[in-house]
């Protein structure tokens, strides 16, 4: 297995901040680097910060990872806004953070097999990434079983509140101007059949 890159081994302070700087990307990677050489300074002295190469590579590296979440973000967005339910998303919210570990974990197999790491055997990334894809399937079930029961839910609601709306209209009584053609524009107005 390969060396921890230098941004790995920073001091966990200088690491978060450089993460922040990197994911805003508020500055050129010139900047940057000036930037952690006035903000740490004995970091600096002791050449314990990273090289320009390094924080580019890392960069790089984080970028693709925000990307893939971006990316998984956004298409649970989509199908959400597609399939019109408000009431699932937790499990949206749920299904989106493994794909976003799933993008990630094969990111770092390919970044593994870049990198020329002997640790990512090729039948064990099958034997991984079968497992994931057998609990993606089980995960997408349960949200397909949790939606057909909330419209099966919705469904027999609004059936019960149908039926008391039509046993109220029914109860009105007749005088005071509400008719029976009154009562049929009710019922036609709520869809009362």
């Amino acid at each position: 297995m390969g060396r921890k890159s230098s941004i790995d081994r920073l001091d966990p302070e200088i690491k978060a901040y450089l993460l922040a700087m990197i994911a805003t990307g508020s500055m050129t990677l010139n900047e940057l680097i000036v930037d952690l050489q006035e903000r740490f300074p004995a970091a600096a002295a002791s050449g314990d910060l990273p090289s320009r190469s390094a924080v580019g590579r890392y960069g790089q590296k984080l970028e693709r990872r925000l990307a893939a979440i971006r990316a998984s973000t956004e298409a649970a967005k989509l199908i959400q806004a597609h399939a019109g339910d408000d009431k699932d998303a937790r499990s949206e919210a749920l299904t989106a953070m493994v794909q976003t570990e799933l993008f990630e974990a094969i990111l770092e197999l390919q970044e593994a097999d870049a990198e020329g790491d002997d640790a990512a055997d090729p039948g064990e990334r099958v034997a991984l990434l079968s497992k994931a894809a057998k609990n993606i399937a089980t995960l997408t079930r349960s949200s397909i079983n949790l939606k057909e029961f909330q419209a099966k839910v919705e469904e027999a609601t609004r059936k019960k509140l149908l039926e008391e709306q039509r046993a109220k209209i029914e109860a009105m009584p007749t005088k005071g101007g509400v008719t029976a053609e009154t009562k049929a524009a009710i019922r036609e107005a709520l869809g009362i059949a």
